[in-house]
């Protein structure tokens, strides 16, 4: 150890990083996995690195990267490990009370700004987005519809904090409700778009998940019942479809496995309008419904 307090060359923890994670993941993954720990940690690419070959962590660093690679060994995601990922082009926190955005939510988010910025009648939208968790669709829809007055619910206390807190710093205003949305018989106002990513994975479709998913993800904003798995969009329809304004459009990113029943579900509720589309995988992803006046 020097003067400075510095310890260890990080390339040869580097070497470390690999050979302790080389059984359990992919080079490529776990190439991925150091990069994001060194741009989060040290503030520093992995060009940078590169060019810096003697670079030395000091004592801080080391012990925070040696608790990381414990934790991946563990299956933690990387994501939790770091407290942040990126949707839609921002910087969200993510903690255990909160899923961990993927992409196909991305591609909802981008359906309804293409959708809502072709509905250039209506200057002032209000949406409402429930299940928020992370925040990450009601602020993206912020960011990029300045128009919009955004409200999120979330059944999570913790959620809702967290949720806040990505908002606050993504410099966005949205208003938050706590409440379980199976219990609510009105919401608070019309909307002129209301979009939901509730719990829709079936008990019986554990076993097609990733065990990091199943061990650390909330249960609750992931799980359904078998015997009753569109519990989420038959309560979110039957409120939507009397506080969504005319013309006022229903979203729901769903079950691959659902997307008839979910047609089925919104035809016999009154909607009209119904498309199913397909994520980039190519399996059936997002729905969108209007009830027509």
């Amino acid at each position: 150890m020097d003067a400075k307090g510095f310890i260890m060359r990080i390339q040869e923890f580097k070497k470390h990083f690999f050979l302790e994670l080389s059984k359990l993941y992919p080079e490529t993954e776990i190439q991925s996995f150091f990069n994001l720990l060194i741009e989060n940690e040290l503030k520093i690419t992995r060009t940078e690195l590169a060019l810096q070959p003697n670079l030395e962590f000091n004592k801080t660093e080391l012990s925070f990267f040696k608790n990381a690679l414990n934790d991946l060994k563990k299956d933690i995601p990387i994501q939790y490990i770091i407290g942040e990922t990126e949707f839609y082009g921002l910087k969200f926190k993510v903690n255990k009370n909160v899923l961990i955005p993927r992409p196909e939510t991305e591609e909802l988010v981008s359906w309804i700004l293409k959708n809502s910025k072709l509905k250039t009648q209506n200057p002032e939208l209000k949406i409402l987005d429930i299940g928020t968790g992370s925040g990450c669709i009601a602020i993206s829809l912020a960011k990029n519809l300045q128009n919009a007055e955004v409200f999120a619910l979330d059944i999570s206390k913790k959620a809702i904090e967290t949720a806040k807190e990505n908002a606050q710093n993504n410099d966005v205003a949205v208003h938050f409700i706590e409440a379980d949305i199976l219990k609510i018989s009105e919401l608070p106002q019309k909307f002129d778009i209301i979009v939901s990513n509730p719990p829709y994975v079936r008990e019986l479709e554990k076993k097609q998940m990733s065990e990091n998913v199943l061990a650390n993800e909330p249960h609750l904003a992931l799980f359904v019942r078998d015997e009753n798995p569109l519990l989420f969009y038959d309560k979110i329809a039957t409120l939507a479809k009397n506080h969504l304004t005319e013309n006022g459009s229903l979203y729901f990113e769903i079950n691959q496995y659902l997307g008839v029943e979910t047609i089925d579900l919104l035809k016999l509720k009154g909607f009209k309008n119904i498309e199913l589309k397909k994520d980039f995988y190519e399996v059936d992803r997002m729905i969108k419904a209007e009830i027509i006046d």
